[in-house]
């Protein structure tokens, strides 16, 4: 089996699709929503992945006033809070979080703190303790503020890490912040990330002497 090796200073870990798996209530939710707004579940779900929900909405109902939007977010994340049915760990996720804890590490979400905290608890995954929520920014990804924030809040330039993304929202962001992505899961694979798993099973984690993070990513 052939493995790639990719070295970095920090980590900046993504979470719907890269840690948790949530998809059972993400479509719920949007399912419904998609039907209230008389369009189809289908299409809805191809753009919901990685992005806030607001910025979802602008993308799929561009007409409409963004005071609308966020008013509408703001009921889907009390939703998506409240409904943790399904939600599990992505496979290797609970064993990478261990070979990573003393590691430089972030979590930059789309969801806002209470989400991502109800998550994380519910896939029994550690929350970092460094972490960028919606709360945070001012732009949804695709924009890269988020992945900056992560960056300089633990103190390393953006070329110094690596992103774990599983959304073209989120690796179109981790590119823009000129960083480099490992593509997490199937929506990840046609995206071109630096390198890409099926699963955090085919990652293992090196701690270098040197402090710097080597991970060994084996072909799936």
């Amino acid at each position: 089996m052939s493995a790639t090796v990719l070295t970095a200073r920090a980590l900046l870990l993504d979470m719907d699709g890269t840690l948790v798996n949530s998809d059972a209530v993400v479509e719920r939710c949007w399912h419904r929503w998609a039907l209230k707004q008389g369009l189809d579940p289908v299409s809805v779900l191809k753009v919901v992945h990685g992005r806030q929900g607001y910025a979802t909405m602008a993308v799929l109902l561009p007409d409409r006033p963004m005071e609308q939007n966020y008013a509408e977010n703001r009921v889907m994340l009390a939703e998506e809070t409240a409904d943790v049915d399904g939600v599990v760990p992505i496979g290797g996720a609970p064993a990478f979080m261990t070979a990573i804890s003393a590691l430089p590490h972030a979590l930059v979400t789309s969801a806002d703190e209470a989400l991502a905290r109800a998550r994380m608890t519910a896939a029994a995954l550690p929350m970092p303790t460094a972490r960028v929520t919606a709360e945070q920014v001012g732009a949804s990804k695709p924009d890269p503020e988020g992945f900056l924030k992560g960056a300089a809040e633990l103190g390393f330039d953006a070329a110094d890490c690596i992103v774990f993304e599983d959304s073209e929202a989120g690796i179109a962001a981790g590119r823009a912040a000129g960083m480099r992505v490992v593509g997490v899961g199937p929506r990840a694979a046609a995206l071109s990330p630096d390198a890409h798993v099926e699963d955090l099973t085919q990652i293992r984690v090196e701690a270098a002497a040197d402090g710097s993070i080597r991970l060994h990513i084996s072909a799936g």
